[in-house]
């Protein structure tokens, strides 16, 4: 199939990143959200990120000009209309999600693939609440977007090798190394990942270490770029909690989220995101 035109559906820190990679890989872009405030938000950021290109002598503006260009903001499903390709990536809420994708069944070419950049989320059970099983896939990014290289290329149950060929073809176009998984709580990524970050909250809440020390035993120790109290923070916390309730409800105890985990997304503390979670950031 020739992809020529994204839909990105959520203009958050995941869909923003993902319409920026998209757009500057030479996809026409469609960047959709609820509103028009959460959609300019997302598209001031992501020129902002493509300002600092041009001031630091890695982007030339003539670039970064066509790069917007490439991009349409949108509050409407509707306007996804024309799209050979959806990333849907909203909340990591399942119900959210399901809303999204059969609304977009009832609007989209049949042709048209759907993805979801779901952390956690079956595939199989979102694809289910359209009538293109097939045509759906994962296409989980890593945080942040722009920059990571990996895309977990996920198959649902249903889900067709031409789809997969087509998601793969389009992930290596934006620069991205596509690595194939199965359907399965958390894939490969968040189910490693996400007990160690929910440990390392626990290891805080018992008084083990301080934060700083937790965080540098596991980059010094285990060479990790980023402690994983500083990658919760980068993930947000609340996405970070979302995971692990699917993982806990899906695969068991062993991924039970920790009560200060709870806590700290019950105050609103949920990371960069909020100016601050275990660690404080400048907004």
């Amino acid at each position: 199939m020739n992809i020529k035109k994204i839909g990105v559906i959520g203009a958050g820190t995941m869909g923003g990143g993902i319409a920026q990679t998209a757009a500057q890989s030479g996809y026409k872009v469609i960047l959709e959200d609820v509103t028009e405030e959460y959609v300019r938000f997302g598209f001031d950021k992501l020129k902002e990120r493509l300002e600092k290109r041009v001031t630091d002598g890695k982007l030339d503006s003539s670039e970064k000009d066509g790069i917007i260009s490439n991009i349409q903001t949108a509050t409407s499903l509707e306007d996804c209309r024309d799209a050979d390709l959806i990333i849907e990536a909203v909340v990591e809420k399942e119900n959210v999600k399901k809303e999204i994708f059969k609304q977009l069944d009832g609007i989209c070419a049949q042709e048209s693939i759907f993805t979801t950049n779901t952390s956690s989320i079956s595939i199989t059970r979102l694809a289910g609440v359209t009538k293109r099983p097939g045509r759906f896939a994962g296409m989980h990014f890593m945080n942040p977007a722009y920059m990571m290289k990996l895309v977990e290329v996920v198959r649902g149950l249903h889900t067709s090798q031409e789809t997969i060929d087509a998601v793969r073809a389009v992930s290596e176009k934006m620069g991205k190394t596509p690595v194939m998984v199965n359907d399965s709580p958390g894939f490969v990524s968040n189910r490693v990942l996400m007990p160690m970050i929910n440990d390392a909250i626990y290891c805080l809440q018992e008084g083990v270490a301080p934060k700083e020390s937790i965080d540098s035993i596991m980059k010094l120790g285990a060479n990790h770029p980023m402690g994983p109290l500083e990658l919760a923070d980068l993930v947000g916390l609340d996405i970070c909690l979302d995971i692990l309730e699917v993982l806990h409800a899906d695969l068991g105890e062993k991924y039970r989220p920790c009560p200060l985990l709870r806590k700290m997304v019950a105050g609103r503390k949920l990371g960069k995101k909020t100016g601050g979670g275990f660690y404080e950031y400048r907004k």
